[in-house]
């Protein structure tokens, strides 16, 4: 692994270069200096290839059909070996970049030159209610309420005062069912969001969880060691596909907390020395 405090000028110093969308520049120099910002090939941003794979790449979205594909099969399976005197049936479910989509958000921040998560940015964007269904969601729930069971809603957000406001309006604008305040929880100062699931457990039994980040489904996840998270992931590897189902998400979530040590880094040249170290962790060294 490299030293992240001792960047090198090497082989894979230049590939994570060509990695990252620059033209033969330093992430850093390349995102930092205002004269590269108008160059024919664009500044260099971390963001770039995970955005445009997001926003166009026919595998993201298919991803997200067999994500909720396999939630259905998975619901029916749960659902055939019930009786009726049984308690309601839940799946619980997070929202953004689960079953809102907010490419906008992103496509601004790489039009502008940014390229690590922006907070005040992301808190202007999401009232303007932009955001569009993950591909599949709309119709799996749709399907949940056909089949009688409850959807429950619980995020993490904080917009200050209107914070929940905002959230029950983007479920409602996009007739998302079960679209009211008790099958919504928003938890603003915290992302533990174990107390929505161990009250949901009490009165439902719970079919399924749904989630782009494993702290969706378990608290356990919220560390910040990379390979004490995959240890956590392979314990629970039976799990998967089963009890929860996983979108895929590369832009944001608690896998960056295992880089950083926070969910949302500072843009600095410190931090993308960091996730250059994360990047060429196993990089050929051209031998």
């Amino acid at each position: 692994m490299n030293d992240p405090s001792k960047p090198g000028v090497d082989r894979r110093s230049m590939l994570a270069v060509l990695l990252a969308g620059g033209a033969g520049l330093p992430v850093s120099a390349a995102a930092d200096d205002p004269d590269n910002r108008d160059c024919v090939d664009g500044p260099a941003n971390n963001l770039g290839w995970v955005v445009a794979w997001k926003q166009t790449a026919a595998e993201y979205f298919a991803l997200c059909h067999q994500a909720y594909n396999l939630a259905r099969l998975r619901l029916d399976s749960y659902l055939s070996g019930r009786d009726l005197e049984d308690r309601p049936v839940a799946v619980v479910t997070d929202m953004d970049d689960t079953i809102l989509h907010a490419a906008s958000y992103w496509g601004h921040l790489v039009d502008n030159q940014k390229d690590f998560f922006d907070d005040a940015i992301w808190d202007e964007w999401l009232p303007g209610n932009l955001v569009t269904p993950v591909p599949g969601s709309l119709d799996f729930f749709n399907y949940c309420n056909g089949r009688g069971v409850e959807v429950f809603y619980v995020t993490s957000r904080n917009q200050g005062e209107r914070t929940y406001e905002y959230a029950l309006a983007q479920l409602r604008q996009l007739e998302f069912p079960y679209a009211d305040e008790t099958h919504l929880t928003v938890f603003r100062d915290t992302s533990d969001k174990s107390p929505a699931r161990e009250r949901i457990g009490e009165s439902h039994d719970i079919a399924l969880y749904i989630g782009d980040n494993l702290n969706d489904f378990k608290r356990d996840y919220y560390v910040t060691d990379v390979d004490e998270r995959l240890a956590l992931m392979n314990r629970d590897r039976a799990e998967f596909g089963l009890n929860f189902v996983l979108l895929p998400n590369p832009t944001d979530g608690h896998w960056v907390r295992a880089i950083f040590g926070t969910s949302e880094p500072e843009p600095t040249a410190a931090n993308r020395t960091r996730l250059h170290a994360a990047a060429t962790r196993l990089a050929w060294d051209g031998k």
